[in-house]
């Protein structure tokens, strides 16, 4: 029988799975030629790699093993309490027990692309989730802080199931009957509050970018709302829009 050349070797592994790595491993570390010990290399540092990112998600998910006497926990996190514009948004997530997911982080130590793929993963595998937002009139009425509390109450209520117990980034949500822990930089230690803040984040940004084409001239699609000095120079020019929050435009004109 002919040897199986490097170049189908090359394609098997590049079209490998995760879960098929110590398969082509066992099979092909015994290969003595160079390309073949290149690729069982590459599988194995992508091993190394996947049981790292395991290790890290073992961490992140210290809060749900230590409250995994609840049937129902829930993270809630909020996006766009600085912007200048835009509503604030808030995500819940009821993540199943044991649920994996690589690569969740804190979304603002994600790239946009990899938010947007996770956003995808985590509405597929979560046993409920739901989003809430607050718009600028409302927060220019009520204040930011109470405006986000509405954006949490109204994520909450959206998720279709009760949560037992709610883990938050850092705030005690005001007038809920559920157990509350309020978890300082919770979006970096609790995979069910990082969850919650892709949601929230990809939620706001995709509404900014629809914004974008109503109000052109602001460059909301690229800032976001937020207050680069783009967006200020633009708000001086144009004025502010619909959008914007008076409340927190007034020193910039």
């Amino acid at each position: 029988m002919a040897q199986i050349t490097v170049s189908q070797i090359k394609n098997e592994y590049q079209a490998a799975a995760l879960a098929m790595l110590p398969d082509f491993i066992s099979r092909h570390k015994e290969d003595q030629r160079a390309g073949v010990a290149k690729l069982v290399s590459q599988a194995r540092k992508k091993m190394e790699g996947l049981q790292a990112e395991r290790d890290r998600l073992f961490k992140l998910s210290a809060y749900e093993r230590e409250y995994s006497g609840y049937a129902y926990i829930c993270g809630v996190d909020e996006a766009g309490r600085g912007p200048l514009a835009g509503p604030v948004a808030a995500g819940a997530v009821i993540l199943p027990k044991g649920c994996e997911i690589l690569y969740i982080n804190d979304s603002k130590r994600l790239s946009a692309k990899k938010r947007s793929e996770l956003y995808d993963e985590i509405v597929s595998k979560a046993l409920a989730w739901g989003v809430g937002l607050c718009a600028p009139q409302r927060i220019d009425e009520i204040n930011i802080l109470q405006a986000t509390y509405e954006a949490m109450r109204e994520a909450i209520n959206n998720l279709g199931i009760k949560p037992d117990i709610l883990l938050n980034d850092a705030v005690t949500i005001p007038d809920m009957e559920i157990r509350q822990e309020a978890i300082i930089k919770g979006d970096a230690k609790s995979v069910s509050i990082a969850a919650a803040s892709i949601l929230a984040k990809v939620t706001r940004d995709r509404i900014m970018e629809e914004y974008d084409s109503q109000y052109p001239g602001y460059g909301f699609s690229i800032h976001k709302g937020y207050g680069t000095k783009a967006h200020i120079e633009a708000l001086k020019r144009l004025g502010p829009s619909d959008i914007h929050r008076k409340s927190f435009i007034t020193h910039f004109l």
